[in-house]
């Protein structure tokens, strides 16, 4: 591996970057053990593929906002580092798929010349902050989100208190009641309001997450003025990191930690936190997202309206809240876009639309600030690129992860069966091309990187046996999906089926839902009238295995027999208790909280200091075979297992000398005294340790 040094003007991202190349050259000499480099190289953005030598890169684009040059350098790098293809997620951002781990340092060098960060995208950190795509231009909102997303983004990243939690966390802002960035299934969900004295705030839900398990969020806030949206986040996050679970990785979320203590128990803990707070207010600036310039006047010639102009501008076209503008929606195939097509689009649409492009939720694209005598120009100059589909965000725009493609847990192929779904959809059903109500949504495998749980027809991969052989398999789910106003539904489990009888699913439901449906209904109404069993009726002959045709030992997008071959999963990445590695960290924390405290951060200072006594602690009590899954763990069994027995004297109790932290104000005064506890302790621990070898 070759030296690489970067030349950013960034002080702090260079660091980023050289610690990242850094950290791969120690892993390749052994220096550093595999399991804890995987959560080094996560919490930058550098995700194992299914692929054996290669990395998944996420790009971190907060609430999916990109421009058209940031675009063009993310599609010259996914030329140069990865496969020529860019993949959009549900979280807004996009990925590039077969990256060699040691060209990932200049990867990112090359995306930070534009603005571009890939740090903590993945990983056991805040991750990606979304909002609604159309945050800033919808008619219907109290106010733009975006501003407010992107100061969650700024505050929390490189932030002590959230670079190695238990778990990751997940935060969206939706721009009205409706609700589309799903805040209901989030860790912290935020909805625009302004009370009767005409300020803003927001309505807060708290503890949601799809995943295997999945948990409606609870309203925790009616009205949270603007200025507290900060640090109830700072207090939300502390209280997760100290209590959170971190050995057991399936149940370390916070809605876990909800269920473990209870809410009232948690929003008690959170009301604590205040006082060690960074901020105790925070006025956001509402200037820091300025509105794209839209595009100049130009002249059009009148000509012939190309065929299925009507239909797409029907579909995929809304007016602004800003008089005679449009937005524009782009239906994207299962997410993927090719570089090439990437930067003809922006060749094609430059002069037409705003420099801002927002990804969505949906894996689409949103342009901006479109007028009206230009949406046909539009139309032929997409259609030219096949990105002209009719039916954005209709039951015939699929939602769906990579699945087997190149995610290490996918089970089954979702990508080629969203497709194959989606031609049913245009062939036989064009009547709900116009249905934006119905959302059908697939992932490879139960864990819900393609939303199954709230949709209201869902898939996720699986597979059955038959025959002495494994059959490939979706489990169906329905009657899930949004509400509004935080409300959601979680989508119910009915019947499994063989993934190649998924087509006749889709066919039995939507065919039974315009016969038996009254006029009027809701597919959620529906589905409730009905019940459960019904459509597990409905379904059970495709579930029926006796008489399999041979195709159907294949997966769609397959030529050969099915196999389950699932790998380690690395959304949330590795945790593991090496004695040494903590006490290395414990160094490299105490030199973290001494530079902060140098720069007068005094708040980052006292909490890398906590880090420090509580990593510290932790390896002191893996030498003795006591392994606590929580922080607050570790600092009770210090107590019990070092402090109580008379061997280590600290003139107090550990808890007390580590939990001055949410008892004090983060002062100049009290980050000196901190950090002065925390080496002296970290000095303590370590001598008495290399004394016992």
């Amino acid at each position: 591996m070759q030296s690489f040094r970067t030349e950013l003007e960034n002080p702090v991202v260079e660091r980023d970057i050289i610690d990242l190349e850094q950290k791969i050259r120690a892993f390749r000499a052994g220096e550093i053990h595999e399991e804890k480099f995987r959560s080094l190289r996560l919490a930058r953005g550098v995700y194992g593929q299914r692929q054996p030598g290669v990395q998944m890169v996420r790009i971190k684009l907060p609430f999916g906002k990109v421009t058209f040059k940031q675009l063009l350098r993310i599609a010259d790098v996914a030329d140069e580092y990865g496969s020529g293809n860019l993949h959009l997620t549900t979280r807004q951002d996009i990925q590039i798929h077969y990256v060699s781990l040691d060209r990932t340092p200049e990867l990112w060098d090359e995306l930070e010349r534009d603005d571009i960060t890939l740090r903590e995208a993945c990983g056991n950190t805040v991750r990606n902050v979304t909002s609604s795509p159309d945050a800033g231009i919808n008619p219907d909102e109290p106010f733009d989100v975006s501003p407010y997303a992107h100061a969650v983004f700024k505050y929390f990243l490189r932030n002590p208190i959230c670079q190695e939690m238990g778990r990751k966390i997940k935060i969206s802002f939706s721009a009205t009641e409706r609700d589309t960035a799903y805040s209901y299934i989030h860790d912290l969900g935020f909805i625009p309001k302004i009370n009767d004295a005409g300020e803003r705030g927001f309505k807060v839900m708290l503890g949601g997450g799809l995943g295997a398990q999945p948990f409606l969020a609870s309203a925790v806030q009616e009205f949270l003025p603007e200025d507290q949206v900060i640090p109830y986040t700072e207090s939300v996050l502390r209280v997760f990191d100290r209590y959170g679970e971190r050995n057991n990785r399936n149940k370390a979320r916070l809605k876990y930690l909800v269920q473990k203590l209870g809410l009232d128990e948690v929003l008690a803990l959170v009301a604590q936190e205040r006082v060690a707070n960074k901020s105790k207010s925070f006025v956001i600036d509402r200037l820091a997202v300025a509105e794209p310039e839209p595009p100049l006047v130009i002249a059009f010639e009148e000509s012939e309206l190309l065929p299925g102009y009507d239909l797409w501008r029907e579909t995929n076209v809304f007016e602004q809240k800003q008089p005679g503008f449009f937005g524009v929606y782009i239906k994207v195939t299962i997410g993927d876009i090719r570089t090439f097509q990437a930067r003809e689009l922006v060749e094609a649409i430059h002069e037409l639309v705003a420099d801002e492009i927002r990804i969505t939720q949906n894996q689409g694209l949103l342009l901006k600030y479109v007028r009206k005598e230009a949406l046909p120009t539009l139309y032929a100059r997409l259609k030219a690129l096949n990105l002209a589909d009719p039916g954005f965000d209709s039951v015939a725009d699929i939602t769906t992860c990579p699945g087997t493609d190149t995610c290490n847990l996918g089970i089954s192929n979702s990508m080629s069966l969203s497709a194959v779904l989606e031609q049913v959809i245009y062939n036989e059903y064009p009547d709900f091309i116009h249905d934006r109500e119905i959302k059908i949504k697939i992932s490879g495998c139960m864990n819900s990187c393609g939303q199954h749980g709230l949709a209201h027809i869902g898939f996720h991969g699986s597979s059955v046996k038959a025959n002495g052989k494994v059959v490939p398999a979706v489990q169906v789910m329905l009657g899930g999906g949004t509400v509004g106003n935080g409300e959601g539904r979680v989508a119910e489990r009915v019947v499994k089926v063989p993934t190649k009888r998924a087509d006749g699913v889709l066919r039995s439901l939507l065919n039974d839902f315009q016969r038996v449906s009254v006029s009027g209904e809701s597919f959620h109404q529906y589905y409730d009238r009905q019940g459960k069993d019904y459509f597990y009726q409905l379904l059970k002959p495709l579930g029926d295995l006796t008489a399999l045709k041979d195709e159907e030992y294949v997966d769609w997008g397959h030529e050969e027999t099915f196999e389950t071959a699932i790998g380690v999963g690395e959304c949330a990445g590795v945790v593991i208790d090496l004695v040494a590695t903590l006490l290395l960290e414990g160094k490299e924390k105490l030199d973290w909280a001494t530079a902060a405290l140098v720069a007068g951060a005094w708040s980052d200072a006292i909490y890398h200091a906590y880090a420090v006594q509580v990593n510290t602690a932790k390896a002191l009590l893996l030498d003795k075979g006591v392994n606590c899954s929580t922080q607050s763990g570790v600092i009770k069994e210090f107590d019990a297992n070092f402090v109580a027995t008379g061997e280590v004297e600290l003139g107090d109790t550990f808890a007390e000398l580590v939990l001055a932290i949410n008892k004090n104000e983060p002062s100049e005064t009290f980050a000196i005294t901190y950090l002065d506890q925390a080496t002296k302790f970290y000095k303590l621990m370590k001598s008495r340790r290399e004394a016992q070898f």
